[in-house]
């Protein structure tokens, strides 16, 4: 007789992230994903193969739904600045909020990478990419809307930028208080000036 899911694949999923972002992969073992997600151990590799294909599917879950949302929601904000000023104001206070201190998955993941797979480290080189690239299409498109010095460089900035958001999300585990996160956020809007 063949295998029937009775759970939710995308709600399993869900639940595994949190499991995965708050432990991170190799801590995190079938005993906890069992624990989290309520579903047998066949199950879970009925339906995923394995603890490394469920982190895969985690990390695309978050990665779809926070950054990629993030992004496309400043994306279409008229002032480029101003969504540059919007990103680094909402992960601040996401940092604040953030009482477990679980950071950002993408980024705990990166500081983990030579330990991943091929397909983690696509994942998370492609999503730190893009926010970089966020950055550098805003900062070219203030500059031609002569909002931003045009003796900045697009690229360099924005690999500034981007280093900066890991900063407040790296040091918002516990590192920083609130004013400390806050400073930063502020140094990097600087850089636009």
């Amino acid at each position: 007789m063949p295998w029937e899911k009775s759970f939710d694949e995308d709600e399993a999923v869900g639940k595994a992230m949190k499991v995965f972002w708050q432990k991170g992969f190799e801590p995190a073992s079938m005993a906890d994903l069992i624990a989290g997600t309520g579903i047998t151990r066949g199950s879970l590799y009925n339906a995923f193969g394995g603890k490394e294909q469920l982190f895969i599917r985690a990390l695309q879950k978050y990665d779809k739904e926070n950054r990629r949302a993030l992004l496309a929601e400043l994306e279409s904000m008229d002032d480029p600045v101003q969504a540059i000023a919007a990103l680094f104001d909402g992960i601040v206070a996401d940092t604040i909020a953030d009482t477990e201190k679980k950071g950002c998955f993408l980024i705990n993941t990166a500081s983990d990478l030579g330990a991943q797979g091929e397909e983690v480290n696509r994942i998370v080189r492609n999503g730190l990419r893009e926010m970089e690239a966020f950055f550098r299409r805003s900062i070219e498109v203030a500059q031609a809307r002569k909002k931003i010095p045009e003796t900045l460089d697009p690229a360099a900035t924005a690999k500034g930028l981007m280093g900066m958001i890991v900063a407040i999300r790296v040091l918002g585990r516990g590192m920083c208080d609130e004013s400390s996160l806050r400073t930063i956020a502020d140094q990097a809007q600087r850089l636009l000036r």
